[in-house]
């Protein structure tokens, strides 16, 4: 059975073109849409139908609220920014696909993330970037090393101006559905009101500045980022930045945003998925973007610890680290805290 494989369907162009382009390659595919509790069954239906394939549903509303949505509230609620998806993945998303796969026999489960799995010489199985900007890898960089030689990702060498193009050559669908947004589970982007609306949050408090001067009212801590200079409504000389998060306090700190830079980040929960260099530096992206920054690796007793070769700005505590060797995904930590450059 191994070439038969549980594709994760959503009904959206990237999945669609992965599983025309697994059926291309000679895979038996079975279709699994997930259920989150806000629709969108009859598109990915309506994709399995116009390939052929088998079609079916899984309820993950459960689940989704036990692992994702409740720590996520719990995250900004403690002056964490959280990072939903990448916490997702390896705890609700994929063990939802590899419970289909042991259902229907397959070996293999495979989504449309771009992401690419390699053969190392020795025969294991690495968790690569995708070839193109539009790189997911470092949202899968928590999944367990254990699944990388089930996983199937058919659009990591793809950019994805290609996969809609091919979606249009194949006839599929989804060709021109809208990408989805990036928390699928706040549909309309407004992650503060989504929080207000599931009980008690921050009540509005003080912005002040390194000194405790009072600098104007917040609307409460959970509105706010590390490194966020939009949406404060200070008048000020200069501008302003977020640069501490005090929720004992209830108090923004604001400063001219010289202190967010950070020559060395801490976290916990390392998670390996290759053979680490020695004495070697690595990359790090600190946040979902395209900035990688060059770094040391130390994992001690009390936690991993990257020490930044050039400083990076407002590593935020509840963002992922992950570090990698070149196009490998090394490993990954979730950020706790980091050290500020002196100013």
């Amino acid at each position: 059975m191994g070439k038969t494989v549980v594709l994760g369907l959503s009904g959206g162009v990237d999945s669609a073109v992965a599983a025309r382009l697994l059926l291309a390659e000679g895979y038996t595919v079975y279709g699994h849409w997930l259920d989150i509790g806000l629709g969108g069954q009859e598109d990915a239906a309506a994709v399995a139908d116009s390939l052929g394939i088998p079609f079916s549903t899984g309820d993950i509303r459960d689940d989704l609220e036990r692992e994702v949505m409740a720590p996520f509230r719990a995250d900004y609620l403690a002056g964490r920014t959280p990072l939903p998806c990448a916490r997702c993945n390896p705890t609700v998303k994929f063990p939802a696909l590899f419970r289909r796969a042991a259902e229907v026999g397959a070996d293999l489960v495979a989504t449309g993330h771009y992401a690419k799995i390699v053969q190392n010489e020795a025969g294991e199985s690495l968790l690569c970037r995708g070839g193109h900007a539009n790189d997911q890898a470092y949202l899968l960089a928590r999944l367990p090393k254990a699944l990388l030689p089930r996983l199937v990702f058919p659009l990591g060498s793809y950019e994805k101006v290609q996969v809609r193009q091919l979606a249009r050559d194949f006839g599929l669908p989804a060709a021109d559905k809208p990408d989805s947004m990036e928390i699928c589970f706040i549909p309309h982007g407004d992650y503060a009101a989504w929080l207000e609306q599931r009980g008690q949050v921050p009540p509005p408090g003080d912005f002040v500045d390194r000194t405790g001067k009072v600098l104007g009212r917040h609307k409460g801590i959970h509105h706010y980022t590390l490194g966020q200079r939009r949406g404060l409504g200070i008048p000020a000389e200069h501008r302003l930045f977020v640069s501490e998060l005090r929720p004992a306090e209830n108090q923004v700190v604001l400063s001219d945003g010289r202190d967010l830079m950070a020559d060395q980040v801490w976290g916990t929960d390392w998670n390996p998925l290759a053979p680490l260099p020695q004495g070697q530096a690595v990359t790090v992206r600190l946040r979902h973007s395209k900035t990688e920054t060059p770094a040391h690796l130390a994992l001690e007793q009390d936690g991993p610890r990257l020490d930044l070769l050039a400083p990076a700005r407002a590593p935020t505590p509840g963002q992922l680290a992950v570090v990698y060797q070149g196009d490998v995904v090394l490993g990954s930590f979730w950020i706790t805290g980091a050290r500020r450059v002196p100013q």
